[in-house]
């Protein structure tokens, strides 16, 4: 090699990284084949030949490229980014369009009109599972005179947020399960909230921490979470209980406890998981993401659909399970749906509703009247996925209690 490739242009440059193979690196001003490769390796004279087959046909194309170019020297060979990528890319999805019919809900009682697919009865099958919990936490207190403790703490007055954390506490108390709530204003301090999340971690009566998800914009999630004890993080959601989640050989201490809901309402209805082709709506770290893993875990084919997927309808067609946590109402229609298909809906949206008592109502991601007609299986909104959130954390806390405890 010569001096005249100690500033190569880019036409140089392709034809050195052709001869010399992707090894090849600048040594004292001068582009040569990395010296960790310097000895011969099998097959290398082959690779050799066939790289230097192509030059001519790589040269060819560069010069075509540079033929409007006054001068290849103002070319840079290589641009860094000024700044790094960001890799957290925020799920804005397009609005729906409007239903052909309006979905007829009513708040208290379901639409008998549509002839529904079965429906997975999330209410009934969490009522079983937080019966057989408060039967634990009642020999619990006999044997060692302790019971279970939930802490949770609840930044700001969002609707769906203050229901989940009402609803909790109202589980709790049914179940035996001690709770206590802190509930701090929408413009609070991180600090305060992580001296909350210290005091808990101190507590011995307290076995399981909740903060309750999303946090407002101005406090670190991230931060605020890593605070939690690991033996306390009963929503599953400590970086360690992910990374752990997301790797296989390695187990979480905790599940998050609605991706764990949806895979215990498929199971508890008798559907088949292994080997079929799962689709999850949406890739939150609370729900869509877990949720995927989970069900890999459980041996399923799975794809992620999110706000950029180009053609989501087609590749929702081919799901044997649609798992939608969007968090946009009515997104996934019928013609979303293969027909057989199980649909879990996790989304929850409220929509102002003066009949209801709260002045609202839920609905969905699913728009459930077209999609009960096309699905073998749907869960409702409300009284799908919901219910089965909070009795997978009365889990989570009493097993948090029994390690405790050293309970069995």
């Amino acid at each position: 090699m010569n001096d005249a490739n100690a500033n190569p242009t880019r036409l140089q440059a392709t034809r050195l990284v052709l001869e010399y193979g992707p090894e090849a690196v600048l040594v004292n001003g001068k582009w040569a084949s990395s010296p960790q490769f310097n000895f011969p390796r099998p097959g290398e004279e082959m690779r050799r030949e066939a790289r230097l087959e192509s030059v001519a046909a790589a040269e060819l194309r560069v010069e075509e490229e540079d033929e409007d170019v006054d001068s290849e020297e103002d070319i840079p060979i290589l641009k860094f980014p000024s700044s790094l990528l960001s890799l957290d890319l925020p799920d804005i999805w397009p609005p729906p369009p409007a239903p052909s019919t309006p979905p007829i809900i009513n708040c208290y009682t379901r639409n008998e009109k549509v002839p529904a697919a079965l429906l997975i009865d999330g209410k009934l099958i969490a009522d079983e599972i937080r019966f057989r919990i408060a039967d634990q936490v009642r020999t619990m207190k006999d044997s060692v005179g302790k019971v279970p403790g939930l802490a949770v703490i609840l930044v700001g007055n969002r609707r769906d947020s203050l229901t989940y954390v009402r609803n909790k506490a109202k589980a709790c108390e049914d179940a035996g399960i001690k709770s206590l709530v802190t509930h701090f204003p929408q413009d609070c301090k991180q600090d305060d909230v992580i001296h909350a999340l210290s005091t808990f971690n101190e507590d011995p009566s307290i076995h399981g921490i909740l903060v309750q998800l999303p946090l407002p914009q101005h406090l670190d999630e991230e931060k605020i979470l890593n605070v939690l004890k690991l033996e306390k993080d009963v929503d599953g959601f400590h970086p360690l209980n992910m990374g752990n989640l997301a790797m296989r050989g390695r187990e979480p201490l905790f599940i998050p406890c609605t991706p764990k809901g949806c895979i215990e309402l498929l199971i508890r209805s008798g559907v088949e998981i292994m080997g079929k082709k799962a689709v999850v709506i949406g890739r939150s770290n609370i729900v869509g993401l877990p949720t995927s893993l989970l069900l890999q875990r459980h041996h399923a084919t799975v794809t992620i659909v999110h706000a950029l997927t180009k053609n989501p309808e087609q590749i929702s067609r081919e799901a044997d399970i649609v798992i939608t946590a969007a968090g946009v109402p009515n997104l996934v229609r019928g013609n979303w749906l293969k027909p057989g298909a199980v649909v879990i809906d996790v989304g929850t949206f409220p929509v102002e509703d003066p009949s209801c008592e709260n002045g609202y109502r839920l609905i969905g991601d699913v728009c459930y009247e077209e999609a009960s007609k096309v699905a073998s299986a749907i869960t409702p909104v409300p009284g799908g996925v919901g219910p089965m959130t909070i009795a997978m954390l009365l889990s989570n806390t009493l097993e948090s209690a029994k390690r405790a405890y050293d309970f069995t």
